[in-house]
């Protein structure tokens, strides 16, 4: 029996989990780490190195979306993961807290608290985008990717500035007020957000499926040995280390390159987020609003893609030119072509996710989600080794920055290259799914079929 698709209003309300989502991230890797570095006075790696923490333990969201798999329903999934999450974020203030009196047992505690959050987003966030995938209407698929995107960033934006109200004065108590109630509101938030979205017809579903319970490596090797899949987890690593390896080094670019003061390279990322909106919410319109009718998902991830490539090639020129470029509309393209791949990409994976083998979402959605996760963490350590790297061996600053951005925009051709091989047709990912043998391996190789 096959559920109704989700109306405008279900997708808001899922998308309202992801604002719960991000309120939690936001606070233990914005306001806990400033607290770290500030407050009390720690090497500014400590805090880096528990956010990349939680990013490497992701790599568990395929064993994690292949237990929503074989659980049937998706809901107690979700508010298990934010349950984890939320438990993670108020042991982590704990933690800092602690780290002003002893050291030691505060970083300890720190590491479990970001273990957990990672296994928290993980768990949620995996399961929140198969739910999407296996509910909402293909021609939804690009506003609905938009939507949680959005309503995630204004979980950032909401969380920090009214934590950051709260916050003030200053003291660790406050701090620990302020991670709880963060924490216990996105509890009750994604508790309304879910309650009844799988609906009865879910209930049935559940009780009709079949109860056979497939080991996590054979479920594993059968999306590895699906070509879409496969390639679609090949794409999402390389242009998600493109998308990340800018975060660290624009700004000092701008400051370096174009003399900005921190105030003016702090409103330029604004402008690039802003573009980032923008393209987020073009793709939607034209893949959604409209009926598609302006380009596939997956055109407008190709393009996305080489649009990404264009702009950084700009970006490497105006570092060979100087202060007379015209960098916000450059840094502003940027951040169009961001958001217009990313959201894209993201609609792709739904498509992708709810078009191959039944039974099987969770374990492709949480392969891609890793592969995300995983890019994302090394991106922007990547991004600023490598400038370290290229000033070094260039003696030159400006060569540096515009080395790296010439190696971004070298990953986005690759990127969109590789999306062009995915495809976004149900159909043809079933012939090609129909094409691979039960027996292939899992080591098949990233450039297999």
């Amino acid at each position: 029996m096959n559920a109704v698709p989700l109306g405008w209003l279900g997708i808001v309300r899922l998308g309202l989990v992801q604002t719960a989502l991000g309120a939690i991230v936001v606070l233990t890797t914005s306001t806990l780490n400033r607290v770290m570095v500030v407050e009390l006075a720690l090497p500014a790696t400590l805090p880096g190195l528990l956010v990349g923490l939680h990013y490497a333990v992701q790599i568990l969201r395929p064993r994690l979306g292949h237990g929503s798999d074989q659980s049937r329903r998706l809901t107690p999934w979700i508010v298990g993961g934010m349950a984890i999450l939320a438990a993670g974020g108020v042991l982590a203030a704990f933690a800092t807290v602690l780290m002003a009196t002893s050291t030691v047992p505060g970083l300890v505690l720190a590491v479990v608290a970001f273990l957990l959050i990672g296994v928290g987003v993980g768990a949620a966030g995996t399961t929140l985008l198969v739910l999407l995938a296996k509910r909402v209407d293909p021609k939804r698929r690009a506003a609905a990717a938009t939507i949680v995107w959005l309503m995630m960033i204004a979980g950032f934006v909401v969380t920090a500035g009214t934590a950051g109200h709260f916050l003030d004065p200053f003291s660790y108590e406050r701090l620990l007020e302020v991670a709880a109630i963060v924490a216990g509101a996105a509890m009750v938030v994604t508790l309304l957000a879910v309650w009844g979205v799988e609906g009865r017809r879910g209930a049935v579903a559940a009780a009709e499926a079949p109860k056979t319970q497939v080991p996590f490596r054979q479920a594993l090797a059968e999306v590895w040995a699906d070509p879409p899949a496969r390639r679609f987890a090949v794409f999402v690593f390389v242009s998600m280390l493109a998308y990340s390896a800018q975060d660290l080094i624009l700004e000092p670019f701008a400051g370096i390159v174009f003399g900005l003061t921190p105030g003016e390279s702090t409103k330029l990322a604004g402008v690039q987020h802003g573009g980032v909106m923008l393209g987020m919410i073009a793709v939607a319109i034209c893949g959604s609003v409209i009926g598609g009718r302006i380009g596939s998902l997956r055109g407008w991830t190709i393009g996305g893609c080489l649009a990404s490539a264009v702009a950084l090639a700009l970006l490497v020129a105006g570092g060979l030119v100087g202060p007379g470029w015209p960098l916000r509309p450059t840094v502003f393209l940027l951040g169009v072509a961001n958001g217009a791949f990313a959201v894209a990409a993201i609609g792709s994976m739904m498509g992708l996710a709810s078009g191959g083998q039944k039974s099987r979402e969770g374990v492709r959605m949480g392969l891609w989600g890793a592969a995300q996760a995983i890019a994302f963490g090394l991106g922007g350590l990547a991004g600023a080794v490598a400038v370290d790297i290229a000033g070094l061996a260039l003696d030159s600053p400006v060569a540096a920055y515009t080395t790296v951005f010439a190696l971004q925009a070298v990953l986005f051709v690759l990127s969109a290259r590789l999306a062009a091989r995915v495809g976004d047709s149900p159909a043809r990912q079933r012939a090609a799914a129909s094409q691979v043998t039960a027996g292939q391996p899992l080591a098949a190789g990233l450039g297999g079929r």
